[in-house]
């Protein structure tokens, strides 16, 4: 029978650099479609999951990388602040784990259900899927991510970033096995492959760089626009932690709501969310891939992951792999972006389907409504120097509307 107790032994080594594998092509993608550094990417994710590790004692078996919830805050923030300031707003975000972690040790965890119910996250969800829909399609149709420029013609973009989204839908749909772990590693390869046959791949960049080399670990600047706009956005992964915490739970048969704690996870990951920022990373959250994998392989033994960080760590100092990440059309990341930013924003139509309430209950409506007009259309506040706008704004005022408005009559 597997055993989920911790032991580290040098013999599972491929089984930890199996894991990173099936993390590797959302872990790097998340940093591609933002401008952030692949290579800090790995390296953070590595680093944040020993973190995690630590805090939670040994005890849970998943591989904390890039958080996909984050994706539209920071090309945002990047285009608008620069990445040292957006990485401010992001450390800011993994302390708002810290302070939930607190709380739920003080309150309980239903104390975050009456704070954030799902007629808040559901609708702040769909924003973060739906407020850069755009940097989609531009992407996908050769243009530069606002729109500005042409990078590659339009009929040879659509063929390849098409042929990614289509070979991560069948993959998700049609895969078996590992296939079906690791659908947009797949996407990635086969639009890949279509831009070689296009000739739109250079490698100069790979034949330049070294083998190996330090990771450009960026540091933050405080910048209160980012943390106000980005901040909020950690609402939305912080609920989701609850439901990857149980799913692992299921998987290896402990209950991880009480040991190590739910507030001692939320603690990692919040933590180890703010070491990635701190170094120019991106958010880091647990890996629902990893977590199949685990439940594929039936390995349940936390240590698998501290080789699959360990292996994160190592590949981060290979300089000619971050070039050749880069090498990547972004035709290539537009045809993933429009299948990813849909589904975030399905995740939050399905957060509202499944709470069952009514919609058209005037109380809920004026929630739901205003959070998402003033997301997707842009409403904004300048209160001093700072303006509040965007994801944090909608997350803010559906707290906000959430706490204030009185409860609905009861239908009769």
């Amino acid at each position: 029978m597997a055993t989920s107790d911790y032991s580290f032994r040098l013999k599972d080594s491929l089984l930890g650099a199996q894991m990173l594998f099936v993390a590797f092509g959302a872990l790097v993608l998340v940093p591609l479609l933002t401008g952030l550094d692949p290579n800090v990417a790995l390296f953070t994710a590595g680093a944040g999951t020993l973190l995690f590790q630590a805090i939670t004692r040994g005890k849970v078996p998943v591989f904390l990388a890039s958080s996909f919830a984050f994706i539209a805050p920071i090309i945002y923030g990047v285009q608008t602040w620069g990445i040292p300031a957006t990485m401010s707003g992001l450390a800011a975000a993994g302390l708002l784990y810290v302070a939930l972690a607190a709380l739920i040790r003080l309150r309980g965890a239903g104390i975050l259900h009456r704070v954030l119910p799902p007629v808040v996250t559901g609708p702040v969800i769909m924003v973060i899927g739906l407020i850069l829909a755009k940097v989609a399609v531009f992407m996908a149709v050769g243009k530069t991510g606002d729109g500005s420029a042409d990078l590659f013609p339009r009929d040879v973009a659509l063929m390849v970033s098409l042929t990614a989204l289509a070979a991560t839908i069948l993959a998700s749909l049609l895969g078996r096995g590992f296939v079906r772990l690791v659908p947009i590693l797949c996407g990635i390869a086969a639009g890949y492959a279509v831009s070689l046959a296009m000739g739109i791949v250079h490698f100069d960049a790979v034949g330049a760089a070294p083998w190996l080399t330090i990771p450009a670990f960026t540091l933050p600047e405080l910048n209160w626009e980012a943390i106000l706009f980005i901040v909020p956005v950690a609402i939305a992964p912080a609920i989701e932690h609850f439901g990857d915490v149980l799913a692992i739970g299921s998987i290896t048969g402990r209950d991880y709501v009480k040991d190590p704690g739910i507030h001692r996870t939320m603690l990692g990951d919040g933590l180890a969310t703010t070491l990635a920022s701190c170094l120019g990373g991106p958010p880091n959250t647990t890996y629902s891939e990893v977590t199949g994998a685990v439940a594929l392989t039936k390995v349940y033994n936390p240590a698998i992951m501290t080789w699959a960080a360990i292996t994160a760590i190592a590949l981060a100092f290979v300089g000619k792999l971050g070039a050749l990440l880069g090498t990547i059309p972004s035709p290539v990341m537009g045809g993933i972006m429009i299948l990813l930013f849909g589904a975030i924003t399905v995740v939050g139509m399905n957060t509202l389907v499944r709470a069952g309430e009514d919609l058209m209950q005037p109380r809920n409506l004026a929630i739901v409504a205003v959070i998402l007009v003033f997301g997707i259309g842009g409403m904004s506040f300048n209160i001093g120097e700072v303006t509040l706008a965007g994801i944090g704004l909608s997350g803010i005022v559906g707290v906000a509307l959430n706490l204030a408005l009185p409860a609905g009559r009861a239908a009769k």
